[in-house]
């Protein structure tokens, strides 16, 4: 794993290693060996320095590694530079995530979306002389739906890209009329948001005795699941899980999901699960407001949602946070702690009307 921490980037390199660590993880490898250097600048040959490259050439021999992920974005012209210097296979951490993804989409519109996104990075990557096509090979950055388009060029592409959008724009198209049914019953609608591996999934299995997929890894689930929540005041409302968000999420990854995230848009509330754990909890939930704002729906009602906090040891820290993001709860969705307080709070602060 390699990560060039530009010094303009105030985020703390520990934090980001840790958590290309997770994806690669995720991703199904193992982590043989870790560098890193900080510049002013990205090299625009390599990314990183010469001298790096050597560097990182013997560490991959030493390790036997058989691909390098680098934590920054890469053009395609470092990538080639890259693999010629190194000998092997090199992703960058958007390639990584468009992986992981792969691995992880199982509806037929999840496929949809993931394949759509490999194929608009894809296009933005084609460099005219076909060499970034010629990667194709088994294992990470290679597999899932759309692999098959890696050697087409651009202008089927572009017509595959145009095809996809139409099958997701009818994904949406019934969507909406689900939606507009939920509106006519007056059904109120919650979204969990949150950072990748937060909870959210446990969340709605102990609130709603759902069965959703449920793994210690980054992006176990894609595919919304919504499912019905009975509040004390006889209200129903519909509870949906989607897409968990991470620090620097690639921008095609946003505009290829935009059908499921729609039903976090079209939400009456979002419930914001935190992992209160996690040492950089106040830095992901800054990265999952971003990607809000982003999306334009920041300023919609928003109850944070403290999860995991029987790891926590330090109570005063949650008390102090609960005070800062109010209104929130503190709940451990995996031992079913404090869920009644948050249904209560639900019921209390939004939906008893």
């Amino acid at each position: 794993m390699v990560e060039v921490k530009l010094k303009s980037d105030k985020t703390p390199v520990k934090e980001s290693i840790e958590e290309l660590e997770q994806l690669v993880t995720s991703a199904g490898a193992k982590v043989a060996g870790v560098l890193t250097q900080q510049k002013d600048a990205t090299d625009i040959k390599f990314c990183i320095g010469k001298g790096k490259v050597e560097e990182l050439k013997e560490l991959c021999r030493t390790t036997e590694a058989n691909i390098v992920i680098f934590n920054n974005e890469l053009h395609p012209s470092q990538t080639r530079n890259l693999e010629e210097a190194l000998g092997i296979k090199v992703l960058n951490r958007t390639e990584l995530i468009l992986d992981i993804f792969a691995q992880n989409a199982f509806s037929r519109e999840g496929k949809l979306q993931v394949e759509l996104a490999q194929n608009e990075y894809l296009l933005t990557h084609l460099t005219g002389h076909g060499i970034e096509l010629s990667r194709l090979g088994g294992g990470i950055g290679t597999r899932g739906p759309g692999e098959t388009q890696l050697e087409l060029d651009r202008r089927i592409i572009n017509t595959r890209i145009t095809k996809l959008k139409k099958e997701l724009e009818k994904v949406k198209i019934s969507r909406e009329t689900a939606r507009q049914k939920r509106k006519s019953s007056n059904m109120v609608l919650i979204s969990l948001v949150g950072y990748t591996n937060t909870g959210k999934s446990t969340l709605l299995n102990s609130l709603t005795a759902a069965s959703v997929l449920t793994k210690d890894k980054l992006f176990a689930t894609l595919d919304p699941v919504t499912r019905r929540l009975y509040l004390p005041s006889g209200k129903t409302v519909l509870l949906t899980d989607t897409v968990g968000f991470i620090r620097k999420l690639p921008h095609t990854l946003i505009s290829a999901f935009r059908a499921t995230l729609e039903e976090t848009i079209q939400a009456n509330l979002l419930l914001h699960v935190v992992d209160a754990s996690s040492p950089y909890m106040e830095d992901q939930i800054s990265a999952v407001y971003n990607v809000l704002e982003e999306l334009g729906i920041v300023s919609k009602p928003i109850i944070t949602v403290f999860n995991k906090t029987d790891k926590v040891t330090d109570k005063n820290y949650i008390e102090e946070m609960k005070q800062k993001y109010y209104p929130s709860a503190a709940i451990s969705a995996l031992n079913k702690e404090g869920l009644k307080d948050l249904i209560s709070l639900l019921d209390e602060q939004f939906l008893s009307s």
